[in-house]
C-alpha cells in the first residue's frame, strides 16, 4: 500500500532548512511543505509561495506554531544554533517529530534538558549530521563495517577552513563571537568531523577528551599599522590587502552571497553599487583583525576511547583553501579520504614477496558539487524513512546517536579554557 507524504512545517526558512525542504519539490510523493514560521515576512512569503499553502499555516515563531493545533507530521527545525532548545521543547511536548540542524544543544545543560523531552515524549528527532550521507564518509563507513582493515587503532580528521570562509563565519561573521552566538567555533564548525568519528568508531565509546587552541592571527596586535577600521571607509590597504571585504566579496561576488548579501535577497539583480553601500557599513565590511570575534582560530583535540583506540581533530582556520580529510589506521591496513578532492584509498596489509600492502583508489568525482555532495538531499530521503520506520541507512542520525559527539565537543571546550586539562565523560 503506498504511503501518505510526510507533512512539515519548516522553522527558521533561511539556507539550511530550505535545502532539506526543497526536496519536496522534486518527491511530493513522500513529503510535502504544508507550513512555516519565521518572523522575517518576506522569507515566510517566499516559502508559501514555493509550496502553496494558505496564509493560515504561517506563523512569526515558535511560540506561535506551539499555540495553534497540530497539523503536519514534523518540523524541519533550521533555526540558529543558540535557540535549537528553546524552539524545540514547546513543539516537541506538542507531539511533533523533529529534524533538527546540528548542533541540536549549545552546552550539556541543554543538551540534557533537551533528550529529557524527547525521551519523555518520545519522538522521534533526526539530527542533520549531513556528511554522514557524504559518498566520501559514506564510502569509509562502509569499509569499516565489512572489516577490510580490521579493528580502528586510530583516527586523525583536520578541518582547514580558508581565510574565506573563517573571515564569513568566525572573524566578521554571526559566528564569530561565543558571547552573541553562544556557541565556540568547534561547536559550529566542527561538531561534523567530531560526529563522524563517533560514528565511524561504532560501539567503542569515548572515555576522555583534551585540548588546546587559541585566537592566533585576526587580533588587533596584529592589524598593519596603517590598517583603517572599515576597508571601504578609512583604509587605504583596501586594493591590495588579502583580507580586503571589497577583494573578498565585491570582487566575488557569488562567494558566501546568502550571508554577505542578505539584506539584497529580495532584489532580483542587485548592483555593483547597491552592494557597496551595504558592504560599506555592514559588519562583512569591518578589518579582519578589528573586529569583536573572540573564539579560536585553530584547535586540537585528543580523545581516548574504551577500547585504547585514540582519535584526533586538528582545527585551522585561515588557509589557503578548505579541506577536511581523515585518515583511519587499523590493525590490518588504513583508509584515507579528502572530501573536497573525492576520492578514498584503502590500503590493506599483504606481506607477500614484492609488496608490503594492496592498495584501492576510490574515484568519487562523479558525484555532485552542490548540497554537500548530494548529501542534502540523501539525508532528507533518509529522515523520511526515519519518521516512517522504513529501515533508515547507516547514516541516519537519531539524537540519542548524536550525544556522543556533542559530548566531545562541550568537554573539549572547557579542556581548552583549563590549559588542556583531561576531561572524563
Amino acid at each position: 500500500m503506498t504511503q501518505k507524504p510526510v507533512t512539515a512545517i519548516i522553522l527558521g526558512a533561511g539556507h539550511r532548512a530550505m535545502a532539506y525542504a526543497e526536496y519536496a519539490l522534486a518527491h511530493p510523493d513522500e513529503l510535502q511543505i504544508v507550513g512555516v514560521a519565521d518572523p522575517d515576512e518576506r522569507r515566510r512569503n517566499h516559502v508559501r509561495d514555493l509550496f502553496g499553502f494558505p496564509e493560515d499555516n504561517c506563523f512569526y515563531d515558535a511560540l506561535a506554531l506551539s499555540k495553534a493545533p497540530k497539523f503536519t507530521d514534523v518540523v524541519i527545525n533550521g533555526t540558529m544554533d543558540e535557540i535549537h532548545v528553546e524552539t524545540s521543547i514547546p513543539l516537541l511536548e506538542k507531539g511533533y517529530d523533529m529534524l533538527l540542524e546540528k548542533p541540536f544543544a549549545v552546552n550539556e545543560e541543554e543538551m540534557d534538558r533537551l533528550i529529557e523531552v524527547v525521551n519523555r515524549n518520545k519522538n522521534k528527532v533526526m539530527i542533520c549530521h549531513v556528511l554522514r550521507y557524504n559518498p566520501i564518509y559514506a564510502t569509509i563507513k562502509k569499509s569499516i563495517v565489512d572489516g577490510d582493515i580490521g579493528e580502528i587503532v586510530n583516527i586523525q580528521t583536520v578541518e582547514n577552513v580558508s581565510y574565506h570562509h573563517l573571515s564569513t563565519s568566525y572573524v566578521r561573521g554571526k559566528w564569530a563571537n561565543s558571547k552573541k552566538c553562544h556557541t565556540s567555533m568547534l561547536l559550529a564548525k566542527c561538531c561534523h568531523d567530531l560526529d563522524l568519528m563517533m560514528w565511524l568508531m561504532g560501539d567503542d565509546e569515548p572515555v576522555s577528551v583534551s585540548s588546546v587552541g587559541s585566537k592566533f592571527q585576526f587580533k588587533k596586535e596584529n592589524a598593519p599599522e596603517e590598517s583603517g577600521t572599515r576597508c571601504l571607509v578609512d583604509c587605504p590597504r583596501v586594493d591590495f590587502c588579502d583580507f580586503s571585504a571589497k577583494r573578498m566579496y565585491l570582487d566575488h561576488p557569488d562567494s558566501w552571497e546568502v550571508y554577505v548579501w542578505k539584506d539584497l535577497e529580495d532584489v532580483e539583480n542587485p548592483t555593483d553599487e547597491q552592494r557597496f553601500e551595504l558592504l560599506k557599513n555592514s559588519d562583512y565590511g569591518r578589518c579582519m583583525f578589528k573586529c569583536d570575534n573572540d573564539v579560536v582560530d585553530h584547535q586540537s583535540v585528543l580523545v581516548n576511547f574504551k577500547s585504547g583506540a585514540t582519535g584526533t581533530h586538528n582545527l585551522a582556520g585561515g588557509s589557503a583553501e578548505s579541506l577536511r580529510t581523515i585518515r583511519i589506521i587499523g590493525t590490518r591496513g588504513e583508509i584515507y579520504g579528502e572530501l573536497e578532492n573525492k576520492f578514498v584509498k584503502i590500503k590493506t596489509i599483504n606481506p607477500e614477496p614484492g609488496k608490503y600492502f594492496n592498495e584501492k583508489f576510490i574515484d568519487l568525482s562523479h558525484t555532485p558539487d552542490e548540497g554537500h555532495g548530494g548529501a542534502d538531499e540523501a539525508l532528507t530521503a533518509d529522515f523520511i524513512k526515519f519518521i516512517r520506520n522504513d529501515n533508515p541507512s547507516l547514516s541516519c542520525t537519531s539524537i540519542e546517536n548524536s550525544i556522543a559527539g556533542h559530548k566531545v565537543v562541550f568537554l573539549a571546550d572547557k579542556s581548552m579554557a583549563q590549559g588542556g586539562q583531561i576531561m572524563y565523560i
